[in-house]
């Protein structure tokens, strides 16, 4: 986003720019001539239906939306922010690999004449509208997008942006016209329309008989092979898998904090505290002895922890507050200033290089200069976009929208709430020279101005060397074949984790470091670690199990996962038995009912939209049967989710009779729906048909 990317949080515009990215990488040579092929395949992150994804190109995607993602939360990158940077960019690179290569099937294109109406026409598509509409006035500027074409034509930087531009409003055109096409191959029938007001509306009273699956003890299940064989078959879909995962155990041993770290750290805070308020330099105190060295700035009510935020405000000029305790870290603060002030500003700036322009003395000169041309009523827009530097903002012609306190650098935050409406201020940042205008303040509330010190409560030497020692000792003890005694030996347990998948961080929610699960991917089933996995929280020895291959996922390893499903099959097939003896030479559910010893439950007004027996469970198999009965006949026996049933309807009560409109109406709710639902499931086609490779894994 330019030279101003840490100044301000432009996260539509970073998506922009990615989408950008992602379409000018999709679209364009991503393998470079010349280069051998076992070059090519040694630097691919993955191969979607043969088009390959190279490493330096994908990266600097990840390092784009990672770097959005820090600007929305603040901060620095974490480990989570760049997993989840990493899963983005691959979705977004599957899909739309995946969709260009259904337009260019189907022979979807667009005509250089319909471009041009894309753009300068009667209805110019969105992405120009919401670039070219004058912040001032709110109106589609013509003007300035003819004087950005004819930029273009000299100005390098500005053809290379308004060519990104075209490519975005083509691209979103194809999709457009590819979803047209899929949603008018989709409709919904009179008859579908009928079928669906009567599900939702044909109400159904009967009796049943249920004999649970609890009622038989699972200690008296005794569970086979053949058993686990046959709910394996009837089941396989549910044991599908898009992608390889592997079946671990492993052993945490705790390196938290203790109650002495805790202690510690109190008392090292308790000084700092003394030592803040008599304080001369508070930025430097800051930066000396905090860690998360927070700016010493003005902060408004909510941008604070809520300890702090529940005290400063309150509190007369010159008072330190704390120690309070937030997010593991003891923190204090000093109240430096208060006052009231604007809630958020609307503004637009030009951004010069210092560097560029030969120092911070000519930079400002320069600045001077454009300051006077908008004086004698230069349009802001155009000086913007023929002078700025800050490539994120300049295409909007300077405008910054609305921010708050917080998401600017110091100095120009300052300048931006301190001047008034209207001003045009020069002002200097670690960026450069900024030519400043503040167009609207909005709000007012107090803010207070604070020095921030926080030390984070860690494990200190001592808590960290016996938790090391503790591990290393069950490292040299532990094997494949005594993985779980050695554990349980030292009071702690072998977990396990059954799905671990190549680009997870977590082991069921214990954050766990990128090379644990590399190792696990580079092992063989029955491997146990040879060295320690250490977090922040705990050393870690892992042992691989199993290992299950994309598709549907051998009985072997899924059998611990499946053993309720089993039991319960094999209850089942008891209780079945039981239900049809009863069901035998009965002509009545209560005479069923009798039998077993039970008394028949009355149910009334049950739909087939909404199949669920009240105080029972969902039962989808057990109301379809119902609406498939004559009444006053007992049913068969009926497989549940929750036991084995008998049923017998009293009566059915049709619904009134559905009018034309209301069938129109009908028909327009279910095809919305319908269509909607399509594009999930023409992904989900695409997704099984394709030939993806993903080896992200050998890169993160």
């Amino acid at each position: 986003m330019g030279l101003m990317g840490n100044l301000r949080n432009r996260a539509g515009l970073v998506i922009f720019v990615i989408g950008l990215a992602i379409v000018a990488f999709l679209l364009g040579d991503i393998i470079q001539s010349g280069t051998p092929f076992w070059m090519q395949k040694q630097n691919e992150v993955g191969n979607i239906n043969g088009n390959g994804i190279d490493y330096q190109d994908f990266n600097a995607m990840v390092d784009q939306t990672s770097k959005q993602y820090q600007q929305q939360m603040g901060g620095s990158e974490t480990p989570q922010i760049r997993n989840f940077a990493v899963q983005q960019v691959w979705n977004q690179m599957v899909s739309q690999e995946l969709l260009n290569s259904e337009i260019e099937k189907v022979g979807i294109s667009l005509g250089k004449e319909e471009l041009n109406d894309l753009i300068s026409g009667q209805n110019p598509a969105q992405q120009i509208v919401q670039t070219f509409t004058n912040p001032q006035t709110g109106q589609f500027d013509r003007a300035y997008l003819a004087q950005v074409i004819t930029e273009s034509k000299s100005n390098p930087q500005i053809a290379q942006q308004w060519e990104s531009m075209l490519e975005q409003v083509r691209t979103q055109r194809l999709v457009e016209k590819y979803s047209n096409l899929v949603s008018s191959s989709v409709y919904v029938t009179a008859l579908e329309a009928q079928d669906e007001y009567t599900a939702k509306n044909k109400l159904a009273n009967f009796k049943y008989v249920l004999l649970d699956y609890s009622s038989v003890n699972d200690a008296d299940i005794k569970l086979t092979d053949a058993d686990y064989k046959e709910y394996y078959d009837k089941n396989k879909n549910l044991f599908k898998s898009e992608e390889e995962t592997r079946s671990i155990e492993y052993i945490l041993i705790d390196a938290r904090p203790t109650k002495q770290d805790s202690a510690s750290t109190l008392a090292s805070i308790q000084t700092l505290k003394q030592e803040l308020s008599t304080s001369a330099n508070d930025s430097s105190f800051v930066a000396i002895n905090s860690d998360n060295k927070v700016p010493v700035t003005f902060y408004k009510k909510g941008q604070l922890s809520p300890a702090l935020d529940s005290v400063v405000f309150s509190v007369p000029t010159g008072s330190t507050v704390g120690p309070y305790v937030s997010n593991g870290h003891y923190e204090i603060a000093k109240v430096l200033d208060a006052k009231f002030s604007a809630d958020s500003v609307k503004a637009s700036h030009i951004l010069l290089n210092a560097t560029a322009e030969g120092g911070v003395a000519k930079a400002k000169a320069k600045a001077d200069s454009i300051k006077g041309l908008l004086a004698k009523g230069e349009k802001f827009e155009t000086l913007a976009i023929e002078f700025s530097q800050d490539q994120g903002s300049k295409v909007n012609g300077g405008d910054l929208g609305t921010f708050t306190r917080g998401q600017m650098v110091g100095p120009f935050e300052e300048a931006a709430f301190n001047n008034k409406p209207g001003d045009i201020v020069i002002v200097e940042s670690q960026f450069g020279v900024h030519i400043l205008r503040i167009e609207k303040h909005i709000g007012n509330s107090k803010i207070v101005k604070l020095a921030v010190v926080d030390k984070a409560i860690v494990a200190g030497k001592e808590t960290t060397d016996a938790a090391y020692t503790k591990a290393n000792n069950i490292l040299s003890e532990i094997n494949s074949n005594n993985f779980a005694e050695v554990a349980k030996k030292h009071n702690l347990n072998a977990d396990k984790a059954t799905s671990l998948r190549g680009m997870d961080n977590t082991l069921n929610g214990v954050d766990v470091p990128r090379e644990l699960v590399r190792w696990v991917y580079e092992s063989k089933a029955g491997d146990v670690t040879d060295k320690l996995f250490e977090t922040d929280e705990n050393f870690i020895i892992t042992k691989t199990v199993s290992i299950s291959p994309k598709g549907i996922k051998p009985l072997d390893a899924i059998k611990p996962e499946i053993q309720l499903g089993v039991t319960n099959l094999v209850k089942a097939r008891m209780l079945k038995e039981k239900m049809n003896n009863a069901l035998n030479g009965a002509s009545s559910i209560d005479q069923v009912a009798q039998k077993l010893g039970k008394s028949a439950v009355n149910v009334e007004n049950i739909v087939l939209a909404n199949p669920v027996i009240p105080g029972v469970s969902f039962e989808s198999a057990v109301i379809g049967t119902v609406f498939g009965l004559q009444p006053n006949k007992p049913s068969k026996s009926i497989e549940g989710t929750q036991g084995i049933y008998a049923l017998q309807v009293s009566s059915f009560v049709n619904p009134k009779e559905m009018v034309e409109s209301e069938r129109q109406s009908q028909q327009k709710q279910m095809l919305a729906a319908k269509q909607q639902r399509s594009w999930g499931s023409i992904f989900k086609a695409l997704m099984d048909n394709a030939d993806i490779d993903d080896n992200r894994i050998r890169f993160y």
